[in-house]
């Protein structure tokens, strides 16, 4: 359980440091990442972003 929660911690880190650089590489701004306000506060769905990256996490544990 404990190994779990350091794994997510640091997966959460890391995201948190490469997020600048993705925005600028034009991940969140692609079709099918949603942005729209909703009870006074802006909301984020980063659908394909999601979905292209966990492909790629993918594609990286199948050569490792």
């Amino acid at each position: 359980m404990i190994r779990w929660m350091i794994v997510i911690f640091l997966a959460l880190l890391l995201i948190s440091w490469f997020t600048p650089l993705l925005h600028k590489l034009g991940f969140g701004k692609l079709p099918g990442d949603f942005r729209f306000r909703a009870f006074g506060r802006e909301w984020f769905l980063p659908v394909t972003t999601t979905i292209l990256l966990s492909f790629v996490a993918s594609l990286i544990a199948q050569v490792i």
